[in-house]
């Protein structure tokens, strides 16, 4: 007779960036409080809670504890029937002084070029380097897939913090993870199995998610 395998079955973590906000694009609102989604962003989150209803089963939906990313992830947990819980680890960078701080400001400064260019060894003053943030992203992730084998669960998170893990998924250093865009309300797909991760989509914002099986 056949023994049982051990080996971990493959969990699907959908990541989702949180919607639009009065402030996306012209400043770095990080762990400010108080930060909502704009109408847009609300009209952004029910569409990627209808995409991600259209899938067989989902058991969790986790979110970052920030305003935002609560409120994006309502919609899907309700469209679920499920309820939404924290993950610590998936919450926006640590941007010390530089929160809130206008983006066009930002770029004027010296520093901006090693941010875009040498992220690896920056980090924001008074606040958390882009390594510390992919570490703690990533432990936090690994916490929920060996949480749910077998399952499929939503993440929702930052930009930064989502690229950041997939820059980890596709082997990609640290230093080029700014060529990652990942958009408002976007579904980033990736498949954590016991030989590593395999990346299904990244970004997709139309497509249907009931698609997405490894080639």
């Amino acid at each position: 007779m056949a023994r049982k395998s051990d080996t971990p079955k493959p969990t699907l973590v959908l990541f989702v960036r949180h919607g639009k906000t009065p402030t996306t694009g012209a400043s770095l609102p990080g762990r400010a409080p108080g930060l909502h989604l704009s109408d847009v962003g609300v009209t952004q989150a029910e569409a990627a809670a209808n995409r991600i209803a259209a899938l067989d089963s989902v058991g969790a939906v986790y979110a970052s504890p920030m305003e935002r990313t609560q409120q994006t992830a309502r919609p899907i947990a309700r469209a679920l029937k499920l309820r939404v819980r924290k993950s610590l680890g998936l919450i926006e960078c640590d941007f010390g002084t530089w929160t809130g701080r206008k983006l066009n400001d930002l770029a004027k400064l010296p520093e901006w070029k090693r941010v875009q260019r040498y992220p690896s060894g920056f980090r924001f003053p008074r606040g958390e380097s882009f390594a510390e943030m992919q570490s703690r992203a990533l432990d936090a992730v690994h916490n929920l897939v060996a949480a749910h084998p077998e399952e499929t669960i939503v993440a929702v998170s930052h930009a930064d913090v989502i690229k950041a893990i997939v820059a980890s998924a596709t082997g990609t250093h640290l230093d080029l993870f700014q060529r990652i865009v990942v958009s408002p309300c976007s579904i980033t797909a990736i498949l954590y199995t016991s030989e590593g991760p395999i990346v299904l989509t990244v970004n997709s914002t139309g497509d249907d998610l009931t698609t997405l099986v490894p080639s």
